[in-house]
């Protein structure tokens, strides 16, 4: 199994762990991934660190399609992807949640699934550079010609050369997305990814490929799960530091009747709990939310306590049918052991 380091969006004061990143570089990481929300974006830092790495790839993880046309995910890929010497940059997307999409960036919630597919296929389209661009999809059409237009609009081509294999991840996580990811994609970034989860997402993958109709599998496809990790030989302290951010997605990043986060934690089986942290977030009871978040959820997702403990539970991870497993850690110490743990020296 290949690592990555997942070091997410800046909160308050933006700060790109160099060092972390480097030395991740040094230890074999594969790849390291960048997020967004409604703070820093997800593609700024990725062209930062290419001038401070040089082998390491660059992933979005993700940027959000309301964020960009696809035509402008499709520059912003390949200039980084251009700047850092080429096939390093990996264009990771997802919608976020009606919420952001609405709220954040003005634009219609519309019809995701669609909105994904025309997404796709328009870079894919850019990226190639075999004629001038043009697509009549579901929610997406190019050349636009619909209210406001000037009538003027052609199709064009990019003046960039392009890398043409520049890989596309989904971040998705229900059965009809996740059977679009793998038709359309090249990887996914799945949510609510844990050990045993397979199970649940294996048919609606090869349903996907199946749907592709080209012979694809798993063999040509990523799967790239991420995890949580935090050292410390206090297990419980360890759970207790990764709950804030539980309480946060599970009850307060989206709306009561679409929280994609609740969802999930509902899926695996803490129904109740994923119910109760809701209401009580939602209430601005914060820390009571924080304190309802049970151990034993933070720990099916995560990897925490001592050392041992947690080479030993990687284990379960290594099997899990994933390709790729980005570790969400800024602790130095935590890319240290997921280094020893997968014996990438």
């Amino acid at each position: 199994m290949k690592l990555g380091l997942a070091i997410g969006y800046s909160r308050a004061n933006l700060d790109i762990p160099v060092k972390l990143v480097q030395r991740a570089e040094e230890l074999g990481y594969d790849s390291v991934w960048t997020a967004e929300a409604y703070g820093s974006d997800a593609v700024t830092p990725l062209a930062f660190l290419a001038a401070h790495t040089s082998r390491i790839k660059l992933g979005t993880g993700i940027m959000q399609l309301a964020a960009r046309t696809p035509a402008n995910a499709a520059m912003s890929a390949a200039t980084v992807d251009a700047m850092a010497g080429g096939g390093r940059f990996i264009a990771g997307l997802g919608v976020s949640g009606p919420q952001i999409v609405e709220g954040w960036y003005g634009q219609p919630w519309g019809k995701p699934y669609w909105r994904m597919r025309d997404y796709v296929a328009i870079m894919r389209k850019i990226f190639a550079r075999e004629a001038p661009v043009t697509h009549d999809g579901r929610e997406i059409a190019l050349p636009y010609t619909g209210p406001g237009s000037a009538g003027l609009a052609k199709p064009l081509k990019s003046i960039l050369h392009m890398n043409p294999d520049i890989p596309i991840y989904l971040a998705t996580g229900n059965e009809s997305t996740v059977k679009l990811t793998a038709e359309i994609a090249d990887g996914w970034l799945p949510m609510g990814f844990v050990p045993g989860a397979m199970e649940e997402f294996r048919p609606w993958l090869e349903e996907g490929f199946r749907r592709a109709g080209n012979g694809k599998s798993l063999k040509d496809f990523t799967i790239q799960a991420s995890v949580h990790v935090e050292v410390d030989n206090d297990v419980k302290a360890a759970l207790a530091r990764l709950k804030p951010e539980v309480a946060l997605y599970v009850g307060g990043m989206g709306h009561r009747t679409k929280n994609f986060h609740n969802d999930i934690m509902v899926r695996r089986g803490f129904g109740d709990a994923a119910r109760r942290i809701q209401e009580l977030y939602l209430a601005g009871h914060k820390d009571e939310a924080i304190a309802a978040v049970p151990d034993e959820w933070v720990d099916l997702k995560s990897l925490v306590g001592p050392a041992a403990r947690i080479r030993e539970r990687y284990r379960a991870w290594e099997d899990c049918g994933a390709d790729s497993l980005s570790v969400r850690s800024r602790q130095p110490e935590a890319i240290e052991v997921m280094a020893q743990a997968a014996r990438l020296n």
